[in-house]
């Protein structure tokens, strides 16, 4: 979609876009399934990255303590725990600037998720910049699903970091589509960034080819020691209508809600859940940041009659269907 209509679309009043956006979602998606996700960090702290909001960049002075890449055997109870606690995607990222074929740390990976794909659930990771090489490598091992947020705006993006461009993140992802791995991408808001910001973010992904198989939405938890520390967190209508927005404008991807639920009430969730989102992290940790317990979200799917979606390697994926504003 263009920048264009998807201002007409944010800007209509706030309950004609939640009845646009759960048109469209009863359209494409069950209307009582969540994915729940979970998330874990394989290797924590001194990212060569300048990330204006990670708490895990060497360029920042923040409480996280550094950890090295686990092994296989540390991370498969993650992962079994996971599996038993209702999670159908099992997700893993690495604090680093990417990984590079033939070198030993990409190679224990690679075991990683050998042995994770063995536990049948999908397969996500995140792990900087790829070539083609290291893509295809990935897909072999089992990887059913690759993370690599575009953040913001291109034209934003350098407020935010410095040490990679926009287009290195565009770069990336084509090696994904093309090493035929579902593409996970979305955002943060709360970056100190404008709605057109926002939208012209949306506007990149809802033009990709394919369109990204999940969007997550992520609100900034301002890290002490990180540049933007200061920033004031946004509020729950600026999520809804982010969310919404999203589900018009990419309407088979799963909406993720990621970091910033604990600030939201399970009434404010609901409301995201209503206008479009999907799927949630699952578990009381995401990489470094809190998140919900997960008795918590079992009694909000409880109390709203939801049920864990099913992994999209055991259901038909919706057909990319032309939504107009």
């Amino acid at each position: 979609m263009q920048l264009s209509e998807l201002t007409a679309l944010h800007d209509l009043p706030f309950f004609q876009l939640l009845d646009r956006a759960r048109a469209v979602h009863r359209a494409h998606w069950p209307d009582q399934e969540v994915q729940l996700c979970t998330l874990l960090s394989i290797k924590t702290g001194g990212c060569s990255e300048n990330c204006g909001y990670c708490s895990q960049s060497a360029h920042h002075s923040t409480a996280v303590e550094r950890q090295p890449l686990l092994t296989l055997e540390q991370v498969m109870p993650h992962a079994e725990k996971a599996r038993d606690a209702g999670s159908t995607r099992f997700c893993m990222g690495a604090a680093w600037k990417g990984v590079r074929e033939g070198d030993g740390k990409f190679e224990q990976v690679l075991g990683i998720i050998r042995g994770v794909s063995t536990l049948g659930m999908e397969v996500c990771v995140t792990l900087g910049d790829l070539t083609g090489a290291e893509a295809r490598k990935l897909r072999e091992a089992g990887v059913t699903a690759y993370n690599h947020n575009i953040d913001t705006s291109p034209e934003h993006y350098a407020n935010i970091v410095t040490t990679h461009s926009f287009e290195d993140r565009l770069k990336t992802i084509r090696a994904v589509q093309e090493a035929d791995m579902a593409v996970c991408c979305g955002g943060i808001l709360g970056m100190g960034e404008s709605i057109t910001d926002r939208l012209r973010m949306l506007e990149v992904l809802s033009q990709f080819n394919p369109p990204p198989e999940s969007v997550p939405i992520n609100c900034l938890m301002p890290v002490p020691g990180t540049p933007l520390e200061a920033q004031t967190p946004i509020g729950i209508f600026e999520l809804v209508r982010m969310i919404a927005t999203t589900r018009i404008a990419i309407p088979t991807a799963k909406v993720r809600l990621s970091a910033g639920r604990t600030r939201f009430s399970q009434e404010a969730q609901a409301l995201c859940l209503y206008a479009g989102a999907n799927s949630f992290f699952y578990g009381e940790k995401l990489l470094t940041a809190p998140n919900p317990a997960k008795n918590d979200d079992l009694e909000l799917l409880r109390q709203l009659d939801l049920a864990p979606q099913a992994p999209f390697s055991d259901v038909l994926r919706p057909e990319p269907e032309a939504v107009t504003a």
